[in-house]
C-alpha cells in the first residue's frame, strides 16, 4: 500500500509543487491561454513545448490536423499525455466534437459515428441523443480530452452559412434545443468531460460567417436566442460559455463584437444571467477579430469584457501562430500600463482553476 501511495505522489509531484508555491502574475496569465497544438508529436525542442513547460499556456486545442492516418487514437492520446507531463498545472485539453460536419474525430480514423445536432433535433428522441453523446464523451475521456466545445445553443436558420446550413443547430424551437443540449451535457458530466455552450449571445440568425469577417446580427437577432442559456444556467448545467464574434447593436450600441463587449459578457451574461463559470473566447484568429483589431487591442478588450480563456487555434488560413510567451508578455504589459486591472486576471484565474479542480 505504501508503494502505491509513493508512486501516486511521485506522479503528482510537479503539480503538487506548483500548488504549494506562490503563483506569479505571469503564471496566472498563462492559465488564460489556450493555443492550438503544432504537429502530431510533442517536440521537446520546440518553443511551444517550452511554453507549456514554463506554464505560459494553460490549455491546448485539437483539430483533425492532429490525427495520424493510422493508429490515430493511440497517437493522439500520447500527444496529449506528453504535453500533460510537461505542464506544471494540468492542461485544459479541448476539441470541437459537435457531430455531423463538425467532427474532428471521424469514423475514417476509427472513431464512433456522431450525427449532426440537426439530425438529433429533428429525430427528437432523447434516448438517441444520449446514446451518441455517451459515445462521444467516453471517446474524449479515454483520449485525455477534458473539454468539448459543444453543444451549440444557437437557433436554426437555413440562411446561416456556418451553423444552420451545416446542420450544427438542433432546432428553431428553444425547448428542443434545451432538452437535447441538457442531455449532451449530462452525458459529458458522467465521463468527466467539461462542456462549453456556444455561441453567446446568439449566432444562429447571422447571414455571414465570422470566420471570414465582421458579422452583424442586429436586424435578425431575437431575444428568444438567450432562452437556452437562461434555462440551462438556472438548472446548474453550464460550466463554460463560448463567445460569438458578432455585432449586435440591440445589446451593445457601440458596435463591439460580443467577445469584446463588456455589456454582453459582464452585464448580460455574468450579472443578468448570473453565470459564474468560465467564459471562453471563440477563436481570436477569426477574421471578425483579427482583421478589425490589432492583437494587443483585442486582448485588452476581451479580458476587460470578461473573457477568461483566450483561444488561438492556429487553424485559420492566413493567420500566423502566436506563442504563449508573446501573449503573456503582451497581457502583462497591459496590466503594468493599467489598461487591464490585475483583479480581472485574478477572477479569470480563479474560475479556470475551479474548472480544472472540478474532477
Amino acid at each position: 500500500m505504501k508503494t502505491i501511495w509513493l508512486g501516486l505522489l511521485l506522479c503528482l509531484a510537479p503539480w503538487l509543487s506548483f500548488a504549494q508555491k506562490p503563483v506569479t502574475l505571469e503564471e496566472k496569465i498563462g492559465q488564460m491561454l489556450m493555443i492550438g497544438v503544432p504537429g502530431t508529436i510533442a517536440d521537446t525542442t520546440s518553443a511551444f513545448y517550452q511554453d507549456i513547460k514554463q506554464g505560459k499556456i494553460g490549455g491546448i486545442t485539437l483539430y483533425e490536423r492532429h490525427l495520424t492516418p493510422t493508429n490515430a487514437a493511440e497517437n493522439l492520446k500520447n500527444l496529449i499525455s506528453n504535453y500533460q507531463k510537461a505542464a506544471p498545472v494540468p492542461l485544459l485539453v479541448s476539441i470541437t466534437q459537435e457531430g455531423g460536419v463538425v467532427n474532428r474525430l471521424k469514423e475514417k480514423y476509427g472513431f464512433p459515428r456522431m450525427p449532426s445536432a440537426q439530425y438529433l433535433g429533428q429525430l427528437n428522441n432523447l434516448d438517441s441523443t444520449k446514446f451518441y453523446a455517451d459515445n462521444t464523451a467516453y471517446t474524449l475521456s479515454r483520449l485525455g480530452i477534458t473539454i468539448n466545445f459543444a453543444p451549440v445553443l444557437d437557433v436554426y436558420a437555413p440562411t446561416n452559412p456556418v451553423l444552420g446550413s451545416r446542420e450544427r443547430t438542433y432546432s428553431i424551437d428553444p425547448d428542443i434545443i434545451i432538452k437535447h443540449a441538457a442531455q449532451v451535457i449530462k452525458a459529458h458530466n458522467y465521463f468527466k468531460v467539461h462542456t462549453v455552450m456556444k455561441h453567446f449571445p446568439g449566432h444562429g440568425s447571422s447571414t455571414e460567417d465570422s470566420h471570414l469577417g465582421l458579422t452583424d446580427v442586429s436586424r435578425t437577432w431575437k431575444p428568444s436566442e438567450l432562452e437556452p442559456y437562461r434555462r440551462l444556467i438556472k438548472q446548474g448545467l453550464v460550466q463554460g460559455v463560448m463567445t460569438a464574434h458578432i455585432v449586435n447593436t440591440t445589446l451593445d450600441e457601440g458596435k463591439l463584437p460580443a467577445t469584446l463587449s463588456k455589456k454582453v459578457m459582464t452585464t448580460l451574461l455574468r450579472k443578468d444571467r448570473k453565470f459564474d463559470g468560465v467564459i471562453f473566447s471563440d477563436d481570436l484568429h477569426m477574421k471578425a477579430i483579427s482583421a478589425e483589431y490589432g492583437l494587443k487591442e483585442a486582448l485588452e478588450r476581451a479580458i476587460n469584457a470578461g473573457v477568461d480563456v483566450l483561444l488561438f487555434s492556429g487553424n485559420i488560413a492566413g493567420e500566423a501562430p502566436v506563442s504563449g510567451s508573446t501573449l503573456v508578455a503582451m497581457i502583462l504589459e497591459l496590466v503594468q500600463e493599467k489598461k487591464i486591472p490585475e483583479s480581472r486576471i485574478e477572477e479569470a484565474y480563479g474560475r479556470i482553476m475551479k474548472m480544472k479542480n472540478r474532477w
